[in-house]
């Protein structure tokens, strides 16, 4: 295993149990808003250790870029759902 390949598993092993950690999260809070917290903050950090581990895996510049414009993209969709949902639920839709 070269020195690229342990870094990039070094960051894409962290980012993994930060998924599980957040679904288990979903999981097991008790109400709504609770469960989009830790969803939106364990995935969003587990994003970008799995999109820079799969940059340092490629190689390569272009697929860098496009991973950062990814976890752009996933971060502002993950935000607006988390913002719909949480009015939802403030305005009574759901307890």
């Amino acid at each position: 295993m070269s020195g690229l390949e342990a870094l990039a598993l070094a960051l894409m092993v962290p980012g993994t149990v930060f998924f599980v950690a957040g679904t288990v999260g979903m999981l097991r809070f008790p109400d709504a808003v609770s469960r989009l917290h830790a969803l939106t903050k364990a995935d969003g950090l587990g994003l970008v250790l799995i999109a820079a581990g799969a940059a340092v895996a490629a190689g390569s510049a272009g697929v860098a870029l496009r991973l950062v414009l990814i976890c752009v993209l996933v971060g502002l969709a993950g935000a607006l759902g988390a913002h719909l949902i949480a009015r939802l639920v403030r305005s009574g839709g759901e307890g």
